[in-house]
């Protein structure tokens, strides 16, 4: 196996280690995190009825005015602020926190510190 592929089959591996133990409901929601080298995502979902309730990414038009880049610590605190945002508007107060696998550092640890200062708890 080339080293790509085993990168991506043990991500995938950490990320189905951490699904098993998290798991969202209507009540507390999991916020998702998931990153590429150039964007950032965020979902906060219900896994009981399998819908994503609030979303935000670097690709966002409300992200794109403020002129950031998704690539960097400051462009995903951003994220996290849009995302917490919009989670608070749907009435969205507390989150189970799904860090994809990815450890809790650099652009992850900023999307959740921007959500926590919007508001959310997790």
């Amino acid at each position: 196996m080339d080293k790509q592929k085993e990168k991506a089959v043990k991500l995938q591996r950490r990320q189905r280690r951490v699904r098993a133990k998290i798991s969202g409901t209507a009540q507390i929601p999991r916020l998702r995190v998931t990153r590429s080298n150039d964007n950032i995502y965020a979902q906060v979902i219900d896994d009981v009825a399998r819908k994503t309730l609030v979303s935000a990414s670097s690709l966002d038009p409300e992200f794109k005015k403020q002129d950031k880049n998704g690539a960097n610590v400051e462009g995903a605190q951003l994220v996290g602020e849009l995302v917490g945002k919009r989670a608070l508007d749907a009435k969205i107060k507390t989150v189970v926190f799904d860090r994809g696998g990815h450890i809790y550092h650099g652009r992850v640890k900023a999307l959740a510190q921007g959500a926590r200062e919007a508001g959310l708890k997790f």
